[in-house]
């Protein structure tokens, strides 16, 4: 079991290098998280982008352009476009965005005709923290994709969360249905569907993992908190996925850690598509980034 991007990293050098390919790959971020990447021996990168732009950056940050394949494109819609094809076409294993903007990217990637989502499939955004304070990774969604999910969309969200889990080395991982509150409040949607979540995985349809819900925050990832409320629960205290209500919650819960919290490391991907597709803001650091590609390249077929 990967506790933590460290010992993710470790189990990257034991296998075969991803192909990724990053869509208007021109800024310094995507550059330098690339090239620390092939170091690592994750990935091998090609960079879709006007080419004078990442020389410049190549030679600012001191990195030799040779250690990349550029495919010059100097219109950002058509490079993304031309990024995301590859990837359909099985040139490229990770789709990767960079300075572009989180609406052109998904434009590329929800494209009917030469885009990455399968027919009626759901992409959702996974996100995983390594937190000092916890034991373990934590695994997370949907705090980018889908604003309010359905009860469809959620199933399709815990799929995608377990699906994670189990490629960090998780048997059956322990997810969290999130709500304001353990206690089941039927004038609450979020503990209504949460509690249905949990049915569900009693009687096997949800197969894999654990489920139960509602659970609070804290009570899903604190030992101390479950014993004070006596709280009895196989996923309590011990969650490795954090099954969130909206993006607002899971969005606040991201960047609550990012910002307030010390030491901790972040990663962010979509999954759903055809293949998985590095989704970090244009503000997340190089070391989110980094992390970011590890993950994308980890849960790669």
């Amino acid at each position: 079991m990967i506790k933590n991007f460290n010992e993710m990293f470790e189990e990257l050098r034991t296998r075969s290098r991803k192909r990724m390919v990053a869509a208007w790959g021109v800024d310094d971020h995507t550059i330098t998280a690339a090239s620390l990447a092939i170091a690592k021996g994750i990935v091998d990168v090609t960079l879709v982008g006007d080419k004078d732009k990442i020389l410049e950056v190549c030679k600012n940050e001191n990195i030799d352009p040779v250690i990349f394949t550029i495919i010059d494109n100097k219109d950002e819609l058509k490079s993304i476009a031309q990024a995301v094809g590859m990837v359909r076409d099985g040139e490229g294993d990770i789709l990767m965005k960079g300075l572009c903007s989180t609406d052109k990217y998904m434009r590329g990637i929800l494209n009917k005709e030469r885009g990455l989502l399968p027919p009626k499939a759901v992409l959702s955004h996974v996100a995983v923290i390594e937190n000092p304070n916890y034991h373990k990774l934590i695994i997370l969604g949907d705090m980018a994709v889908i604003p309010a999910p359905d009860f469809k969309q959620k199933q399709a969200i815990c799929k995608y969360l377990v699906n994670t889990a189990k490629a960090l080395g998780i048997t059956c991982p322990k997810v969290a249905a999130i709500a304001a509150t353990e206690q089941m409040l039927d004038g609450m949607p979020a503990c209504v569907e949460a509690a249905l979540l949990a049915k569900m995985s009693d009687r096997g349809q949800i197969p894999g993992c654990v489920i139960d819900g509602p659970l609070a925050v804290d009570v899903a990832i604190d030992p101390e908190s479950v014993a004070i409320k006596k709280v009895k629960s196989e996923v309590a205290g011990d969650a490795d996925c954090l099954l969130f209500p909206n993006i607002e919650s899971a969005n606040v819960f991201y960047k609550v850690n990012s910002k307030l919290c010390k030491d901790v490391r972040q990663a962010a991907i979509m999954a759903g598509g055809m293949a998985p597709c590095v989704l970090s803001s244009r503000a997340d650091s190089i070391d989110t980034k980094l992390n970011s590609i590890a993950l994308a390249a980890l849960t790669a077929k």
